[in-house]
């Protein structure tokens, strides 16, 4: 058996994250068993599915690095398949065709409500003679549920899970408008996409002993499912807004690497011993599903900031500095010519020392494109008093005789310099920082004032000492 997993999102919104972990555990574990990995499009829902969101989705799988196998399947262009079956099933006695009105069935409900049973539909057309139908009327087709016995569902995260066969009801997979319903449709699509297994949030458990029915009828075997549990906040709620990011596209935009934010979500339900930080290529070798937990993940993003700053200083700095010029671009009175993007180069590796996110790496260069004269923050600001301009004063001569102009010859310039003036390194450093960067924080100052350049230095110190 080749195993074949998919990944089937509905095009009505953004890629949240908690389906984002689940393609990436589709896509790990049809890897770990050399198998293949596909993706469905669900967008029958034509009001809700937009072009947008399908986009969002190809672009967030592809940041993410998972590539399906074959090319990804529209639901959308199955529907007379799904229709084919369902009338199969008619055919053979599985199912009906229900005539109810929506007024009868709201009737149902609430009779059943009054005698504190479960609010569903009552079998009324399951086995009346077809003659009785109004001519013309227009129906559903429901598909015949068992009416004794029980379900078991051997799921391969939660384990045995059964459920009483009454208390389902005639699941409806034709709708009157001849529309397949998402349950039929997808049973019918995994079952023509050899899909061995699948893997989907927990929260839809309760459709698989639905969607098992359907499988039964037609005589087609059950995949192996495993319900994977759902990822909260830091506070146990379902994650939302308050939360802070909650899709890829919030995370790639917040300064997250995709490398950092899979090896987050990988660990976010599933263990390998004390493994933290994982290629790729470790991932695929080692995941299975019998290291995911039952219980659901709580997202917690000062770990995840944490790893990603990891991440970060062992990234490739051509790759760090065309993220941040591109961060850069709509930035006021920030450059982002070949001069700048030399600048930012030339200093990310000190840069990316500190910095946890893309969107902190991309603030810390940002003084590497101002034009002098520009604003000083305040502490900057207490670094340019007279003492601090003096010293500036004897810097600007230091600086102008410095050969060659590179970091390690900077360094001893200053810290003669320092020593002639009975000074601390600091004493100097500062001042020149404030003067070069407008506060009191960067690399260290003898890359920063090689990544700016002599003829820039030079002017950043002289705008400082002529400021106020």
């Amino acid at each position: 058996m080749t195993v074949r997993t998919r990944f089937a999102p509905s095009p009505t919104g953004l890629l949240h994250i908690g389906n984002a972990r689940a393609a990436l555990f589709n896509f790990l574990f049809a890897r770990h068993h050399g198998g293949e990995f596909l993706l469905r499009i669900e967008d029958t829902d034509k009001e809700r599915s937009t072009q947008q969101a399908v986009d969002v989705i190809f672009d967030g799988l592809a940041w993410m690095g998972i590539t399906p196998d074959e090319t990804p399947v529209f639901q959308s262009t199955r529907q007379a398949r799904h229709t084919e079956v369902a009338q199969e099933l008619l055919a053979k006695g599985l199912a009906y065709r229900c005539y109810c009105t929506a007024e009868e069935l709201a009737a149902m409900r609430e009779e059943a409500k009054a005698n504190n049973l479960p609010p569903r539909y009552n079998g009324y057309w399951r086995d009346r003679d077809p003659a009785e139908a109004p001519e013309g009327a227009p129906y559903a087709v429901r598909l015949k549920a068992p009416r004794d016995g029980e379900t078991v569902i051997h799921d391969l995260v939660q384990g045995d899970v059964t459920v009483a066969n009454t208390e389902m009801d005639d699941l409806i997979i034709l709708r009157s408008d001849g529309t397949p319903t998402y349950l039929h449709a997808v049973v019918v699509d995994d079952h023509d996409m050899a899909i061995t297994h699948v893997m989907r949030g927990d929260d839809h458990l309760t459709n698989t002993f639905r969607q098992a029915m359907i499988y039964r009828a037609m005589g087609w075997d059950l995949p192996h499912f495993a319900h994977l549990p759902l990822i909260h906040g830091p506070d146990g709620a379902k994650l939302s807004k308050r939360h802070g990011a909650q899709s890829v596209v919030d995370f790639r935009d917040a300064g997250y690497l995709p490398e950092a934010l899979c090896n987050y979500l990988l660990r976010l339900g599933w263990g390998h011993g004390d493994a933290e930080i994982l290629s790729r290529d470790e991932q695929i070798r080692l995941f299975d599903l019998d290291g995911v937990g039952r219980s659901p993940s709580r997202m917690d993003y000062v770990k995840l900031a944490h790893l990603n700053g990891v991440y970060m200083r062992e990234a490739d700095d051509v790759r760090l500095t065309d993220d941040v010029m591109k961060r850069l671009e709509n930035r006021a009175g920030v450059a982002t010519d070949d001069t700048v993007r030399q600048r930012v180069l030339t200093l990310m590796p000190g840069l990316k020392e500190r910095a946890k996110l893309l969107t902190e790496l991309a603030d810390s260069a940002a003084f590497l494109g101002r034009h002098v004269p520009f604003d000083y923050d305040a502490k900057a600001l207490k670094q340019l008093d007279n003492a601090g301009k003096a010293t500036l004063r004897g810097v600007a001569e230091a600086m102008a005789l410095v050969e060659p102009f590179e970091a390690s010859q900077i360094d001893s310039a200053l810290r003669a310099f320092a020593e002639e003036h009975a000074l601390k390194l600091g004493q100097v450093a500062q001042p020149l920082r404030a003067a070069l960067t407008g506060s009191t924080v960067s690399p260290g100052i003898d890359l920063t004032i090689q990544a700016l350049g002599r003829d820039e230095a030079l002017a950043r110190i002289g705008a400082a000492i002529a400021h106020g």
